[in-house]
């Protein structure tokens, strides 16, 4: 049976859930694919824990972490096969994730970004460090957690050109324009989002349609082999939406939606983040409040739709079915 070890860095709620539900998975690791899976390594900011053996990471006993087990060294004594990245989003430097990333690539290890940040910064050196060593850069957690965007592009519908993508990635924004379409104040609905978990305390990387930006920069790079940065992409965002635009929108029987959109141009890429109105019978008018959704439009097969439900523990979820795609491919 093959031994695979997992570190995780950025161990916050997301990088917990991810160790959860290996812990979880473990029997089915080994059944299916005849891998014995173990945490063996997990660190946050400040502190960390290393074993050789495996960490047992559950609810039911939480671990201590240790102070300066972080940062230089850790992935050198981890020993670990893959890293998933979970830490903070620095979209402008792409902080320590980046570093965490470029090092883990360099010593030949898989590595499973759940961070947009050191996506956004390189993810075209990133994948060519990845391509150098024969391992793999695996972005599902960054690029919408649950709703299959980059294996949609990168996989399904490889057999034909890719002429449009538009997408409601961020979940943040569309509970705010749902809620706001609903009678609530543009203040009181991203509070309550806040009260859900969706939205971070200051929200405004998501209201200004930073997020959504992240997203489609990634997906545009990743999956078109674009080398677009940050400041490439026009960008809108729902904090300057007033009662009159609701009642306008009301009236006219449409319903606005911030997304995400790339258009293939032959020679060229073009990407954005608008904000958008659909009519009641167009299937992102459908999108609620708590889900996602992604539109592709291909010269061949025509135009691909799929929605799905977001939260936390979908971000975990698409971090390990990255992960599993690794097994697949080692048991072939």
């Amino acid at each position: 049976m093959k031994r695979w070890n997992i570190a995780i860095t950025g161990f916050g709620a997301i990088g917990k859930a991810v160790a959860q539900i290996v812990a979880q998975r473990q029997s089915h690791y080994q059944t299916r694919y005849g891998a014995d899976v173990r945490v063996v390594a997990v660190c946050g900011s400040r502190a960390g824990l290393i074993d050789p053996k495996g960490l047992a990471l559950d609810d039911e006993a939480p671990v201590t972490l240790q102070p300066g087990v972080t940062a230089d060294g850790f992935l050198q004594n981890a020993g670990a096969d893959v890293l998933i990245e979970a830490g903070p989003t620095d979209y402008e430097t792409g902080g320590a994730g980046y570093r965490y990333i470029r090092e883990a690539l360099g010593r030949g290890m898989h590595a499973i970004s759940i961070s947009k940040g050191a996506l956004v910064f390189d993810y075209p050196g990133l994948a060519q460090l990845a391509r150098n060593n024969g391992v793999q850069l695996k972005i599902s957690g960054a690029t919408s957690a649950a709703l299959p965007t980059i294996d949609l592009l990168q996989y399904n519908l490889a057999g034909c050109r890719i002429l449009e993508v538009e997408g409601i990635v961020t979940a943040t924004s569309n509970f705010v324009l749902s809620s706001m379409m609903d009678g609530q104040s543009f203040d009181d609905a991203v509070a309550e989002a806040q009260r859900l978990g969706m939205a971070e305390p200051n929200p405004r990387f998501d209201v200004e349609g930073w997020d959504t930006a992240c997203k489609i920069n990634i997906l545009a790079n990743a999956g078109f082999g674009a080398n677009l940065k940050l400041h490439d992409i026009a960008r809108a965002g729902i904090e300057q939406i007033s009662a009159a635009d609701i009642a306008r929108w009301k009236s006219e029987g449409v319903v606005p939606k911030l997304v995400g959109r790339i258009d293939n141009l032959g020679d060229s890429l073009r990407a954005s983040v608008e904000l958008r109105t659909y009519a009641l019978d167009h299937p992102f008018a459908q999108v609620s409040a708590k889900m996602k959704a992604i539109r592709v439009r291909t010269d061949i097969m025509g135009e691909i739709m799929a929605i799905g439900v977001t939260s936390p523990l979908a971000t975990a979820a698409a971090a390990l079915k990255d992960f599993e795609h690794l097994l697949m491919a080692s048991s072939r």
